[in-house]
């Protein structure tokens, strides 16, 4: 790929974000990576720091100048830059209103001003709200049942009004519960797999919320990338103005999620006691059951999940060693 392809990563310190970084370096591009530090790591990126065709921005997608500063002389846009987390966005609406549909308006609206059409972005599985049919496919979602499924839903919104108004090439990412190595496992609002390996690593019981038996569709970081680079470069015009399910297609349960990664790390540190989860209250805002339809991006973005849950989960646990 030619260099002069430069793409803007917002949330590119971040874990998803700093993943696609490597990926779009790899091939040739340059990316320009735009994050406030929040959530996302320098440690995640520093080892691009000698990359010449790599630039990084310390600042803030709420801050519509930096957003179009950042953006300048860039072909696309992949827009990752999130506060993620449903309780945190309980707890807290208002912070998460303002990075994620704000922040996102911004995005959207700085490529408009500066004609970059292709712009990919980050939604979420929570879109789909209480809408319980499972598989969930695209085109039928709920009720939001967290102000952080709100935000998502905003953004989509967001996406089809400038991709009708303007004629943007806006391309959507709806994940289902993206795991790998980066992921934060410290804080409150940290997510279960790797909160669940630093635990066990510890000698600690983690807390599993509700019964354990509510599933998820965990998806492993290279197929994410994979999605997201493919949406970048798609020629497919059908693409556009979309949003899609990226996921396995498969779902386990909480309970199963922890058994796997227990029994990945008793093979690998015999030595570490048997460890029983702590079972408390279910958290507000959490649905019961998701499991994706990915049969459009396998359709129209040639999307093919090719790392599974459980070869994911062991080189995502090993990560932590």
């Amino acid at each position: 790929m030619d260099e002069e392809n430069r793409v803007l990563v917002t949330g590119g310190a971040g874990f998803i974000g700093s993943h696609i970084c490597d990926a779009l370096l790899s091939m040739g591009a340059s990316v320009v990576c735009l994050d406030n530090l929040i959530t996302g790591k320098y440690a995640n990126i520093e080892h691009l720091e000698e990359e010449k065709r790599f630039k990084f921005i310390e600042g803030d997608i709420r801050d519509l100048d930096t957003c179009i500063s950042a953006m300048e002389n860039c072909d696309s846009v992949n827009h990752q830059a999130a506060l993620g987390s449903v309780p945190r966005s309980v707890s807290d609406p208002v912070t998460t209103h303002s990075h994620n549909a704000t922040g996102t308006l911004n995005i959207f609206h700085a490529a408009q001003k500066l004609g970059v059409k292709r712009v990919v972005y980050a939604s979420s599985s929570s879109t789909y709200g209480d809408e319980g049919t499972l598989p969930k496919i695209e085109t039928r979602i709920g009720v939001p049942l967290s102000p952080y499924a709100v935000t998502k839903r905003i953004s989509e919104m967001y996406s089809t009004v400038f991709s009708t108004l303007h004629g943007m090439e806006m391309i959507g990412m709806r994940y289902f519960n993206i795991f790998g190595p980066r992921q934060d496992p410290e804080g409150m609002y940290a997510a279960v797999i790797p909160k669940f390996t630093s635990l066990i690593l510890n000698g600690e019981r983690p807390q599993i919320h509700g019964d354990g038996e509510q599933s998820r569709d965990f998806t492993h970081i290279s197929n994410a990338v994979s999605a997201n680079l493919k949406a970048l470069f798609s020629t497919n015009p059908e693409a556009f103005g979309r949003v899609f399910n990226i996921a396995c297609g498969y779902r386990i349960s909480i309970n199963k999620l922890y058994e796997l990664i227990h029994s990945i790390i008793s093979k690998d540190h015999p030595g570490i006691p048997s460890i029983e989860p702590m079972y408390v209250e279910s958290r507000p805002g959490d649905v019961k059951h998701s499991l994706a339809d990915i049969k459009l991006a396998i359709k129209l973005l040639d999307y093919s999940p090719e790392v599974g849950v459980e070869e994911g989960l062991i080189s995502t646990v090993r990560s932590f060693y």
